[in-house]
């Protein structure tokens, strides 16, 4: 594991860094999707609360889905399966990072699954919201390093902690869609959801 990242901020405290997780070779990894990580690492020297735009394609994809939907396939993904890639919470979104060209594959694998049934449209997808796809020639704005005051909702569920870190495919993406949505039907017929915070243990990711 590497340490944590170390931006030189009067205003962070340890106990912040440890609540956003990033690790100095996950904030490396994030840069190298810039057009320009030397630049995106000094940026964060100097504002380390700050989000950043990365395009998206080269070293990861993203798939954003609407947030209490992101948490069930999150928590499907590590309950029942192989873990996950970094995710972050932003504004609303459940942010999950890909393998790149996952943009691409997965809404026709969607799309397969819920024609399925004999043509007709009420396959296992029939109740999976609308999921966005960015990959190649896309951007999105990841949360910063060091979470600001007051920001829940803007913060990493699960930090980059690596240089390599493993990215689900297309295909664990739509596993974890399909139990996700199982999972919305029952919690729909039984209860809420909660909606604390959950950790989750990484060192289970493949």
């Amino acid at each position: 594991m590497s340490r944590r990242w170390d931006a030189p901020s009067t205003d962070r405290s340890d106990a912040d860094a440890d609540a956003a997780g990033v690790t100095a070779d996950g904030a490396a990894w994030l840069a190298s999707a810039a057009t320009y990580p030397r630049s995106t690492l000094a940026l964060w020297e100097e504002r380390p609360h700050a989000p950043v735009v990365l395009p998206c394609g080269s070293v990861f994809d993203i798939v954003s889905a609407p947030a209490m939907f992101g948490r069930l396939m999150l928590d499907r993904l590590w309950s029942e399966g192989p873990g996950s890639g970094p995710v972050a919470a932003f504004r609303g979104r459940t942010l999950l990072f890909a393998a790149p060209g996952t943009a691409q594959r997965l809404p026709s694998l969607l799309e397969w699954e819920e024609w399925s049934a004999d043509g007709r449209p009420d396959g296992r997808t029939g109740t999976v919201p609308p999921l966005l796809c960015h990959g190649n020639g896309d951007a999105v704005t990841v949360p910063a390093l060091i979470p600001a005051p007051a920001s829940a909702a803007t913060r990493w569920m699960v930090a980059p902690d690596t240089r390599h870190p493993w990215l689900p495919g297309p295909d664990i993406l739509l596993w974890a869609a399909v139990r996700a949505a199982r999972a919305a039907v029952r919690i729909s017929i039984s209860h809420p959801a909660d909606q604390g915070a959950k950790v989750y243990d990484v060192s289970r990711r493949r």
